[in-house]
């Protein structure tokens, strides 16, 4: 269980720092004017951020684990 917890957290942290240079990215694409860039890093980011609130779901952890066994 505490494993479990320790990956969880590690899980959430990995994805607030990709969120976090992705965002880095993507204000440094818009102040220069790099459209493409800038509309694939939104995509990025959003995918991340749907990412991380599937992972801080416990409700849905626990249905899944239960499903597991």
């Amino acid at each position: 269980m505490i494993s479990q917890d320790y990956d969880s957290i590690y899980a959430v942290d990995d994805l607030l720092r990709k969120i976090r240079i992705k965002e880095s990215q993507l204000k440094i694409a818009q102040e220069s004017q790099m459209l493409y860039t800038s509309e694939t890093l939104n995509n990025q980011i959003s995918n991340l951020r749907r990412q991380l609130s599937e992972a801080q779901d416990p409700e849905m952890q626990a249905l899944m684990s239960l499903l597991d066994d």
